[in-house]
């Protein structure tokens, strides 16, 4: 059970408590008020012969009447005199108290003193713990009265590993640089010794999802040292030098701990280059990296405390992080190819009921771009469809079905589209793939659905046979042609065109204007760049791109790329004709199954040998 929870159940069951006692001390108080009964009167009720009995208690009196039935009525003392001593005095003789009047007289009750001070006392308590408890509130559940400048970084000790090396596929480059760090956490002196200073930092670099922070507790699982694991956003607050100060307590601790690893995930969070932000050098954030700064400084050869910080966005860091004897070691993580993918797919579907059919290999082949993040999710989702489809183990079928999930999203087999439109898309997907299985540079169509997939109305999915780190002019000529082949063949069939070819016409365009003003790839233009983007530095995104070329350049840039995708639409409907049987053939077969896989679609249509070449861009 967490301390912190139980202890506050205990105040505030406390503070009920108070509220109560409270509450029923006014309610006691204004009853006998409403029930009060003056001295006076109680001396002419005693002359009267009316009184049966009085019972005396501190300041009040209970006044017993005679009658058919006994009533009870509360008289307040008045004095601090005696109740004989203020009856006589009213005219009361000891004749009338000696006429069958019982007086009893108790001794005062210690409840009654207590009661009458916490009366005065409990709105006071009340008041103070409810201005404690907003307090607490306002600076997170998480964060006692006075902790609020320290870290936050939650320690993993190094006892029992949860993660090491074994557990991280597809990155062996990176794990082999990080062996060194482990071995100095192991054996510190056998460097030393030799004069050799191992990197305070190591920045671990890559595209989310490639398994930095995985890599960095594996680190620490072989190390077997504590892990201090703490987030970037959460040094920076509104208050200036509270991130300054939770970087102080952060390595304080460590090296109380020494030695043992600082983790810090998303540094680029609070590691921006100074400078580019709002509010000058008095900025939270800056204060907060000019502590970092310091405190890595501040490090001995012999502290044995290494941090590890992760980031997507190396270009946006300081400068002075990055420069030797901070975070002098960068390590790249990249997007697996395919034996790493496969190694990532063993390490996932490791404990889970697999079928023995079950290829991984081909499922390494037709997730290219996948990362380690994209093949657990992956695995994740088949799992889900094998207990959906009441299996006892995942199999091929449900792995390959997460694959379309995961790249294409769910289908929406719910959605109603009339036959005219149904034929439209059929015809716009066949001339995809028609167009793209004639082209020899045209990665293989893998498949073809006329079912709503996200936002598309269909879908065409290519999928490449190999990995492939460079692309040619010849390839996006390809593409360019392939992604046209839709809006060729709604001209072709139905003599008009349909707003479905939307996000085809915007990829063509944004890719032929990157192969003129970026790529190189026109021969008209040369091999040059043509505009400047520029970025700030504190929104990391792309806010304009300064023109440093004349109007006469740019009309040539608009023509040049008008030339390319027109050349390519003139290509595809060129296709598009002298396929046209096989293009009725794969559109009538999508109408009555929806969906055919690369084997299907295929047998309707065989690559043709040998297949159109692409040609050259005109000059």
């Amino acid at each position: 059970m967490n301390p912190n929870r139980g202890r506050n159940t205990i105040i505030y069951i406390l503070l009920g408590v108070a509220i109560v006692i409270l509450v029923i001390t006014q309610i006691q108080q204004r009853s006998s008020t409403n029930e009060a009964l003056t001295i006076s009167q109680l001396a002419t009720d005693i002359k009267a012969g009316k009184v049966a009995r009085i019972v005396e208690n501190e300041d009040q009196l209970r006044v017993i009447y005679k009658g058919d039935s006994e009533i009870e009525r509360i008289s307040h003392k008045e004095t601090t005199a005696t109740l004989v001593e203020q009856l006589k005095e009213l005219g009361v003789t000891t004749e009338d108290l000696a006429a069958g009047i019982d007086i009893e007289i108790r001794p005062p009750s210690p409840w009654l003193n207590i009661m009458t001070i916490l009366s005065y006392v409990m709105p006071f308590l009340i008041l103070g713990g409810v201005f404690w408890f907003v307090f607490r509130q306002a600076q997170g559940s998480n964060n006692a009265a006075l902790s609020f400048g320290k870290s936050r970084a939650r320690m993993f000790t190094g006892d029992q590993p949860t993660v090491t090396f074994e557990d991280v596929a597809g990155v062996d480059e990176s794990k082999e640089e990080l062996r060194e760090v482990v071995e100095f956490l192991r054996e510190p002196e056998k460097f030393i010794s030799l004069g050799a200073r191992i990197p305070k930092g190591v920045l671990l670099v890559g595209p989310p999802g490639t398994g930095k922070t995985l890599l960095a507790k594996a680190v620490s699982g072989e190390a077997g040292v504590p892990f201090f694991s703490i987030s970037g956003s959460e040094f920076v607050e509104m208050f200036v030098g509270v991130g300054a100060s939770r970087v102080r307590d952060l390595f304080d601790q460590a090296k109380r701990h020494s030695p043992c690893i600082v983790f810090v995930d998303e540094i680029d969070a609070v590691g921006r280059q100074r400078g580019a932000g709002l509010g000058g050098s008095h900025d939270e954030r800056e204060q907060t990296l000019n502590q970092i700064l310091v405190e890595m400084d501040g490090f001995d050869t012999d502290t044995n405390i290494i941090i590890v910080a992760a980031t997507n966005r190396p270009d946006i860091l300081d400068p002075a992080l990055l420069r030797p004897g901070r975070f002098d070691r960068r390590v790249v993580l990249d997007r697996p190819d395919m034996k790493g993918r496969e190694a990532i797919l063993k390490v996932h579907v490791k404990g889970k009921p697999l079928d023995p059919a079950v290829d991984l290999g081909s499922l390494a082949r037709g997730t290219p771009g996948f990362v380690g993040a994209d093949l657990e999710n992956m695995v994740n989702e088949g799992a889900i469809l094998a207990a959906r489809r009441n299996r006892k183990s995942i199999g091929q079928k449900e792995l390959e079905d997460a694959v379309e999930r995961v790249v294409m999203g769910p289908e929406r087999k719910s959605r109603l589209i009339s036959d005219e439109e149904k034929r439209i898309i059929a015809y716009h997907e066949a001339g995809h793939a028609v167009v793209a299985n004639a082209i020899a540079e045209a990665d293989p169509v893998q498949k073809i659905t006329i079912v709503g997939r996200g936002q598309a109305g269909g879908l065409t999915w290519y999928r490449p046979d190999e990995d492939r780190i460079l692309t040619s002019r010849r390839k996006m000529m390809a593409y360019l042609a392939g992604a046209l082949g839709g809006r060729a063949a709604e001209e072709l069939v139905f003599d008009d065109i349909t707003s479905g070819a939307a996000n085809d016409i915007e990829q063509v365009t944004r890719m032929a204007r990157a192969m003129v003003t970026r790529l190189g790839m026109s021969e008209t233009m040369g091999n040059m760049v043509y505009g400047q983007k520029e970025e700030l530095i504190f929104l990391g995104r792309e806010i304009s791109e300064q023109r440093d070329y004349s109007e006469a350049v740019a009309e040539q840039i608009d023509t040049e790329v008008r030339r390319i995708v027109n050349d390519a639409y003139q290509r595809a409907k060129s296709i598009i004709k002298e396929y046209r049987d096989r293009l009725d053939m794969v559109a009538q077969k999508l109408l009555e199954v929806e969906s055919l896989t690369r084997e299907e679609f295929e047998s309707l249509f065989p690559p043709p040998s040998p297949k159109k070449t692409g040609t050259p861009l005109p000059n």
